[in-house]
């Protein structure tokens, strides 16, 4: 799962793979804005079939998280 959610921030903020860890925060360290967390939580939910409301994703910062919750929504 990891490298699913690593492999869409990269494609979506134009970054190396190779610079995204599980400790990796998307705001601070990859750059990305509201509209870029959007499109990954939409990309994210077509790719796995879910729905991932705010709830979910409000206190999500770290690549680690992401995983994290998707861990605990996709089974």
């Amino acid at each position: 799962m990891f490298e699913t959610v690593r492999k869409v921030l990269a494609e979506q903020l134009e970054v190396d793979p190779g610079l995204i860890t599980p400790e990796t925060d998307i705001i601070d360290d990859l750059g990305a804005d509201s509209l870029d967390l959007v499109e990954l939580v939409m990309s994210l939910e077509e790719h796995y079939d879910i729905v991932l409301t705010d709830d979910k994703t409000a206190n999500v910062r770290t690549v680690g998280q992401v995983v994290d919750m998707l861990d605990g929504i996709v089974k």
